[in-house]
């Protein structure tokens, strides 16, 4: 199964975040911070979206940073996916 955003919306994947500190001390899951770093898996098509043309600028592949609590959170095959619209993404990681 796949998922095809629709119009403005991308998917995300958050990367997965280090278990150990640079110190080398092991973090149990509840110490670890959610990741902000996620990779874009799917993009919408853009369009026209509340009266106002939208063009898709991200592609996928890209590393990018969303605000941290938007989007909808989704669990396929097993897998935990983010969908927010493009505007919520705030940087591309290069």
């Amino acid at each position: 199964m796949t998922i095809k955003p629709l119009s403005d919306r991308v998917v995300v994947k958050f990367v997965e975040v280090e278990e150990k500190t640079v110190s080398g001390i092991i973090l149990s899951a509840s110490a670890q911070e959610k990741p902000q770093i996620a990779e874009v898996v799917a993009v919408g098509p853009g369009g026209i979206v509340d009266g106002k043309e939208v063009e898709m600028y991200l592609k996928v592949g890209d590393k990018v940073i969303t605000s941290k609590y938007s989007g909808t959170e989704v669990k396929l095959d097993k897998e935990e996916y983010i969908i927010v619209r493009q505007g919520d993404v705030l940087a591309i990681v290069e």
